[in-house]
């Protein structure tokens, strides 16, 4: 089964359940019961949002340093990150942190095999 099965299958579980819910609450007949779920804005529909692009980013780390420190750099120049090696890296999505993860290599390539997962409170604390 796919994703966007299962994602149908609840989202057809919930509208029966606002419809046993509101048959419960506001008794009625169908037809008006039927008016009353007209007038309700629908669930949002996530299939048009899947194919919006979004800017992945990795951070290795990072450091404040002044500008006059930052204008002496040169080539073969070492800047120390305020991040130990071996720690994970964050991933973001548009600027917001997703997940944590390691570096790998795959054929010749760079990419990021994910650790961690941010749970969804701690996501809402990095987007405040």
């Amino acid at each position: 089964m796919s994703n966007s099965d299962d994602l149908r299958r609840e989202r057809q579980a919930l509208r029966e359940e606002i419809e046993s819910a509101e048959a419960s609450l506001f008794g009625g007949t169908s037809g008006q019961q039927a008016r009353l779920r007209d007038r309700s804005p629908s669930a949002p529909d996530l299939d048009m949002v899947l194919d919006i692009p979004v800017r992945v980013t990795l951070e290795v780390g990072g450091t404040n340093m002044p500008i006059r420190d930052l204008l002496q750099l040169q080539q073969g120049a070492i800047v120390e990150l305020e991040r130990h090696a071996g720690e994970p890296l964050d991933v973001l999505v548009n600027g917001a942190l997703i997940a944590r993860g390691e570096v790998v290599v795959v054929e010749d390539k760079l990419g990021i095999r994910l650790t961690e997962v941010v749970s969804a409170s701690e996501r809402l604390q990095s987007l405040r």
